[in-house]
This record gives structure tokens, C-alpha cells and sequence, in this order.
């Protein structure tokens, strides 16, 4: 398998769920597993959970899985015929009262609320932008429109507003049950589905916690900016958060296609000053659902996301219900290796003007400036938390980062840190017995050899969260 510091997340589906599959699929170079809770039973969820935690084990790897919530439904019912076409110029009537199914006049709504959410002028997007009205007015519960893009409408497709205003919370109930549903599996992540502001974000750390708390577990929670009304607060958005998802499907059909690849950019920057992890996600592989082989535009938009600095790069369908699950790993791991091996290390102009408050910061970004300038085989961390690697982890280094922790939860977390390799070890109370056994573990699995120079990190006393103070310059014995 190549050496990359880009993780790679699949979405699990029909054409995965073989543990044939799957195994090939995480020896390719799977990091972590995204369960889409907008499609099958809580049973389905629990079942695939454990066969990743089956899988992973044995192909020899640690993989984390994350739970995508599927937020608000905002979306038209059903029609008669499974589908309808709607000719352009022709009048189309959303109708939230409407119970029977639909036809090519009018449709029910799975969003109750739509009616208050619009004004005549709005333009509605259907199925992705790929069907367009235009709101002519709202009599009660009906939304009387033009078609301005005409097309086929099937069943239960999405709705967006273009430039974004609709009033839906990101936390349904149903979010809540599968909130529990996670946690039963004690899911590493927990993606959120349309946030507006930091209080959606709170409020779902909230309801994890509790959910988490009889598992002695906390999630990670990753928001998906999507909604046009996110992008005033990302940088709140952030700080609430663990991790944010560039997911392009939505976003661009709220903001417009063109302007989401410099949102895309800005989100990269933002999410690393900000020291939080950033997985880009939507089509970026879409026509391997189909072909054995990637677009040459493909392979640029993922070599593009990689020399931005993304942490993750993630697959929806591709891999969920496509032809080629295998090979689209294969493809996105090669890409992301190749990418960055043209990256250029700029750690002296990072640290330009950079001050640092805390002694873990302070000993990371040594670590880091010390390696880079000695030329070290390695970086090593003796970690509790994974707070220090996660603060390395933001800076780009052409040297490999061991983040080795007695936490299995810690362990897992870190498989989205990109350019951190988790290792799973006890570690002895006492320093140098501790120091001396990440040396004896990196040098059995192969990593290290004899005269190799490493820098090391950990915290006395040993096992303290937050508690890294000590920098040592080793030559492996």
C-alpha cells in the first residue's frame, strides 16, 4: 500500500457490504467508514457497524466508522406514476395539504413548513438544481409555481432554496433516534447534517453525550456545511465543532456551482488555522460508479482538495452502491499519494509571527520544526488525548507522524488526522520505560531501524490528557 498522508472515507452500501469487499476495500487504504443513516433500519446500521469492527480486525487495521445523520427531509411526496414530467413554462403546484400522490400540476411535500419559508420571486431547485421553479405565489398551503427548467420528478426528491432561507432544524426526531442508534455501536463520529450556527452544533453534542454516556464514550462531531446560511458562520460553526465536511451536493445547489470550489479552499484554510480536521466530500469520483477508471477531471478535483490541505477525502456512491468499490480506493489512494509528493513544506513561514499559549502547542510545533530541519525519520507521540498529534497534524511535513496511545478510542479518532499514523500500545507509568517501548514497538513493526533519528513527544507525569511537555532528539538504538 502506498504512503499517503490523506485519509480516505468510504460511504458503506449494497456494493460494499460483502466482508470480502470491504476487507479488500481497507486494505486498499480505507481510514474511516461513513454509515449514511438516510437510507436502511437502525438494525441495518448496527449490523454494518459491527462488520467494519469485524473486518478491520482482521485485515490488521484500526478503521473509525462515522454516523451521517440524515437531517431535515426537505423534500416533494410521491407520485402516481413513481414520477412525473414537468414541461418548462408549464405551472407546477407544490401543495404541503395535498395527501393523494402526485402528477405533472402538482405534488405533496414531505416539509410541512415550505409554504412560510417562500415568497413569490424564489427560485425553488428540485433533484439537485436539475429542476428549477420559479415562486409566482403562496395561497395557504400551496405554492404556486412556473417551471423555469423542466425535467422528469421522481419520488421524494430534495428541494433547496436557491441562496438558502428554509427554517427546518438540523436535528429531526429521527436524528435523535439514530443519535442513540450510534452510540449503541459507540460511532467515532457523528456527522450533522445542514447546521446553520453553532447552537445546532452544541445541541448535538449535547444529545450524543447523553446518548454516549452510559458507554462511557463521547463522539466526535463533524458539521456538513451545506445550507447558504452556514457560510456567515463558519468560523463559530468551527469552534463548535470537531470537524467540518465540504459537502458540495447541496452547498452548491444553495450558493451556485461556481462559487463553491473558492468556499471549498477557504473552508480547508479555515478548518486548519482553526486546528479542527476537514473532509471534502461529493462527486469526486462519480463516474467510477459506472467506469473502472476515474475522469481526468476527477483525478484533479481530488489532487486539487490534497494540495489544499484536506485532511479526508470521501466517497458517497462510489463506493455505496458503484460497480468499482475496490477500485475507487485503489484510484482516490494513488491520487492522494501523488498529489502530495508535490507539496511544498513552508513550516518556517507557519511559524512566522505565531505565539503559543499552551506548553503541549509549544512542544508539538517544536517537534515538528526540529524534524523537519534535522531530517528525522519520524515523529513520534506518546499521546492520551490525541490533541498533539491533531496540532501536528496541521502543518504540512513530508515526515510520518506515530500517534501512539493506550486508547482505543483515541486511536480511532486519529484516523482521520491527516498524516497521523494511530498505534494502539500500553504505555509504562514510568517515562524512559515508556520511551523505550515506543521505540521497541515502531522497530518491530518495521518502521524504525537501528541509527534511525526520531524526535518523540510525551508528558510527565505519564497518561495526563493535555499534558505533553518533554521534546527528545533520539538515535534508535
Amino acid at each position: 500500500m502506498v504512503r499517503r498522508a490523506t485519509k480516505i472515507v468510504v460511504t458503506l452500501g449494497p456494493a460494499s457490504s460483502e466482508p470480502v469487499v470491504l476487507e479488500r476495500m481497507i486494505r486498499a487504504g480505507v481510514n474511516v467508514v461513513r454509515l449514511n443513516f438516510s437510507h436502511g433500519t437502525a438494525q441495518d446500521h448496527i449490523a454494518r457497524a459491527k462488520l467494519v469492527r469485524e473486518v478491520a480486525h482482521a485485515a490488521g487495521r484500526e478503521v473509525a466508522i462515522m454516523a451521517d445523520l440524515q437531517g431535515p427531509k426537505i423534500r416533494v411526496g410521491k407520485f402516481t406514476d413513481g414520477k412525473a414530467q414537468l414541461e418548462p413554462g408549464a405551472k407546477f403546484v407544490l401543495d404541503a395539504s395535498r395527501t393523494e400522490p402526485g402528477d405533472a400540476n402538482a405534488v405533496g411535500l414531505d416539509y410541512k413548513e415550505l409554504p412560510r419559508d417562500v415568497k413569490p420571486g424564489d427560485t425553488l431547485l428540485l433533484n439537485d438544481g436539475l429542476i428549477v421553479l420559479t415562486v409566482d405565489s403562496v395561497k395557504g398551503e400551496q405554492i404556486r409555481t412556473t417551471v423555469k427548467l423542466g425535467g422528469v420528478l421522481s419520488n421524494n426528491k430534495g428541494i433547496n432554496k436557491q441562496g438558502g432561507g428554509l427554517t427546518a432544524p438540523a436535528l429531526t426526531a429521527k436524528d435523535m433516534e439514530d443519535i442513540r442508534t450510534a452510540m449503541a455501536f459507540q460511532a467515532d463520529y457523528v456527522a450533522v447534517s445542514f447546521p446553520k450556527n453553532a447552537t445546532d452544533m452544541e445541541m448535538a453534542r449535547q444529545l450524543c453525550n447523553v446518548a454516549a454516556a452510559e458507554f462511557r464514550h463521547k463522539p466526535a462531531l463533524i458539521a456538513k456545511i451545506e445550507r447558504a446560511e452556514a457560510i456567515p458562520n463558519l468560523v463559530e460553526i468551527l469552534k463548535a465543532s470537531d470537524a467540518i465536511m465540504v459537502a458540495r451536493g447541496d452547498l452548491a445547489v444553495e450558493v451556485g456551482n461556481a462559487a463553491v470550489p473558492a468556499l471549498q479552499k477557504r473552508m480547508i484554510r479555515l478548518a486548519r488555522e482553526h486546528d479542527k480536521v476537514v473532509i471534502t466530500a461529493t462527486q469526486m469520483m462519480e463516474s467510477m460508479i459506472s467506469n473502472p477508471v476515474p475522469t481526468r477531471a476527477e483525478v484533479s478535483d481530488v489532487a486539487n482538495a490534497v494540495l489544499d490541505g484536506t485532511d479526508a477525502v470521501m466517497t458517497s456512491a462510489e463506493t455505496a452502491t458503484g460497480k468499482y468499490p475496490v477500485e475507487v480506493v485503489q484510484q482516490m489512494a494513488a491520487i492522494c499519494a501523488e498529489a502530495e509528493m508535490a507539496e511544498d513544506v513552508r513550516l518556517d513561514a507557519d511559524f512566522t509571527g505565531m505565539s503559543f499559549s499552551r506548553i503541549d502547542q509549544s512542544i508539538a510545533m517544536g517537534a515538528l520544526f526540529t524534524a523537519y530541519h534535522l531530517g528525522c525519520k519520524a515523529i513520534v507521540a506518546l499521546t492520551d488525548s490525541g490533541s498533539t498529534p491533531l496540532w501536528m497534524s496541521r502543518h504540512r511535513i513530508h515526515i510520518p507522524i506515530y500517534a501512539l496511545t493506550p486508547k482505543l478510542v483515541t486511536q480511532r479518532r486519529m484516523a482521520l488526522y491527516r498524516n497521523v499514523r494511530p498505534l494502539l500500545m500500553d504505555q509504562s507509568a514510568d517515562r524512559d520505560t515508556a520511551l523505550a517501548e515506543a521505540e521497541a514497538h515502531l522497530k518491530k513493526r518495521g518502521i524504525m531501524v537501528s541509527g534511525d533519528i526520531y524526535a518523540i513527544t510525551c508528558g510527565e507525569p505519564m497518561g495526563a490528557p493535555g499534558g505533553t511537555n518533554m521534546l527528545k532528539i533520539v538515535r534508535a538504538s
